[in-house]
């Protein structure tokens, strides 16, 4: 649960909806500051003694910090106190009427009420606030500000006016995964009304120059400029034309056959009248290039994967074909158990091929191996159903093949040597992972062990290299109070995340 929730929960002053509308502003706090250049802190009221309290804090990326120690979950200090009520019940931007000496550097201070819309379709704008802003700007420095410096602080201006007027963050915004988005410091372009370029700066201007443009980009129209840079041996993006007038607050990507800049647009507009837009743009062909590189290699892998299961599959039914053929009792058991521990080796091999992940939902796993006793039940004479209970929950591939095939021999055991000619057999596997190790108990209702007595054959072997070798586990045999036969089988499995997912 993140500080902003918890917090929020707390108190409980915010309405679900606040709250949603508090996360998508935090999502651009870095933007926020990188553009202002200076610390920016979100502020949440407590409800007692005018109390307000952190939850969230961002330091620029450009500039010195003036919080070197983590503000969120402080309370307002004193000389923040009244400012920053005053945004909060009067609904007003206020400047500090005097430099705060607290920190570690002096100060300036400005607080921004934060308001939001109503939720789609309803533009209403919520009366009250639900937050302040805090912008903290050094003091001290007193060098003459270079005009990039000035066109981020007014852009921040904008946004900041945004923020207190209910339209930024913009609803129509994207909240999905912001992995290789555009900075500030990547590249920042200033658009006027009808998509002319008031602003670029130096990085900006360079993205583009690799992608192919030549010229200046101040006084010529965004949307121009990569009309003519775009090839013909790429997609355009549909939402391109919006983004480079800065119409929607989307993002998108220009490529060329060897360069990717990945734009995003946020419209600046004040109440109903759109007044520009800020653009930005980030070089992202190596991002880009190793997104593709690792798309292949997990093609590759599916693809081994795929024909690793093909070939085992191929075995198995040559073994299964030679079993048939062969006059000997014994020499036709090994080949039919041959067969079976190959196929469930194929089993996992073609879950694996499925997915993206080498970690594979051992439960369905599990389930497509235990038909393979079906047939082998009934080459006994039996008549056996399998039931499993619990989760084995996530597995890596290296603990899947092994497990899948301990597990199937345990079953195999249960069925050839505990049901034979039984009508009603019944195999229980039980699954349980809890405080880093994953138990497992096989048990059957049949004829169960002699006391004293553990298998000595093949399968019992191959049981014990597999979990006590591979799988650095325990096993263990036991007969039943009632009736038949239980294996428990404990694996260690501390090192593996829980919300691994195939």
């Amino acid at each position: 649960m993140t500080s902003l929730t918890s917090i929020a929960e707390r108190y409980g002053l915010l309405r679900s909806q606040d709250v949603l509308w508090l996360h998508r502003l935090v999502a651009d706090f870095q933007l926020l500051a990188d553009l202002a250049i200076g610390d920016i802190v979100l502020w949440l009221p407590t409800g007692d003694d005018d109390g307000y309290i952190a939850v969230q804090h961002a330091r620029p990326a450009g500039a010195a910090t003036l919080f070197y120690r983590d503000i969120v979950g402080q309370p307002v200090r004193n000389s923040w106190r009244e400012q920053v009520g005053r945004a909060y019940e009067e609904g007003v931007s206020l400047d500090a009427d005097s430099p705060e000496w607290g920190v570690e550097t002096d100060a300036k201070v400005k607080a921004f009420p934060v308001r939001r819309r109503e939720a789609e379709p309803s533009t209403a704008l919520v009366e009250r606030p639900i937050a302040v802003i805090t912008r903290h700007a050094n003091h001290a420095d007193t060098r003459s500000a270079g005009r990039q410096e000035r066109t981020f602080r007014e852009c921040a201006g904008e946004l900041f006016r945004m923020i207190a007027d209910g339209d930024f963050p913009d609803q129509a915004a994207p909240s999905g995964p912001r992995r290789g988005a555009a900075r500030a410091s990547d590249g920042l372009i200033r658009l006027d009304q009808v998509g002319m370029v008031t602003f670029a700066s130096p990085n900006a201007l360079s993205a583009f120059t690799r992608l192919g443009f030549r010229g200046e980009l101040e006084g010529e129209s965004l949307a121009e400029i990569t009309t003519e840079l775009i090839d013909d041996s790429h997609e355009v993006d549909e939402a391109l034309p919006l983004v480079v007038t800065g119409r929607a607050p989307w993002r998108t990507d220009i490529e060329t056959r060897s360069v990717t800049l990945s734009l995003r647009a946020v419209p600046l507009r004040s109440r109903a009248t759109r007044l520009g837009a800020i653009v930005l743009v980030r070089d992202v062909t190596d991002m880009r290039m190793q997104e593709q590189t690792l798309i292949t290699k997990d093609a590759t892998i599916r693809e081994i994967h795929h024909r690793v299961k093909n070939n085992l599959q191929t075995v198995a039914a040559l073994l299964r074909i030679q079993s048939r053929r062969t006059k000997s009792v014994e020499a036709r058991t090994a080949l039919q158990d041959a067969e079976r521990r190959v196929s469930s080796i194929a089993v996992v091999h073609d879950t694996l091929s499925e997915g993206l992940s080498q970690s594979v939902d051992f439960d369905a796993v599990f389930d497509r191996s235990m038909k393979l006793t079906s047939e082998l039940a009934s080459i006994h004479g039996a008549q056996v159903r399998t039931e499993r209970v619990g989760s084995f929950g996530v597995l890596p591939s290296g603990y899947a093949t092994p497990l899948a095939l301990a597990l199937t021999e345990l079953v195999t055991n249960a069925v050839e040597h505990g049901l034979v000619g039984r009508q009603d057999g019944l195999v229980r596997i039980t699954a349980d992972r809890a405080d880093g190790w994953l138990t497992v108990q096989v048990c059957d209702n049949g004829a169960g062990l002699p006391p004293g007595r553990v298998g000595s054959g093949l399968g019992t072997q191959i049981v014990k290299t597999l979990v006590t070798g591979e799988l650095s586990g325990t096993i263990d045999w036991g007969a039943r109070a009632v009736e038949g036969t239980e294996v428990t089988v404990k694996i260690p499995i501390s090192y593996i995340r829980e919300d691994d997912e195939p």
